[in-house]
């Protein structure tokens, strides 16, 4: 459809258009940036740390308390 003018085109055409350019639009704004990549090593283990923790008992730090620790403004 390059180097057609919107005003050429039929109604049926038109909402193809305008169908694939919602479909491209939102596929780029919903898109893991992240996809593919792997987590290092030592974060793995951290999070592996923080699972069994959690699963052993202990009671998740609220993120206002987080917060106040770290000095921050919630």
């Amino acid at each position: 459809m390059e180097g057609v003018k919107v005003a050429d085109l039929r109604i049926d055409e038109f909402r193809e258009l305008v169908r694939e350019i919602v479909v491209q639009a939102l596929s780029e704004a919903l898109m893991d940036p992240d996809q593919g990549l792997e987590l290092r090593e030592d974060f793995v283990e951290e999070l592996q740390r923080s699972l069994a923790t959690l699963r052993a008992g202990a009671r998740p730090l609220p993120a206002r308390e987080v917060a106040e620790r770290l000095g921050l403004d919630w």
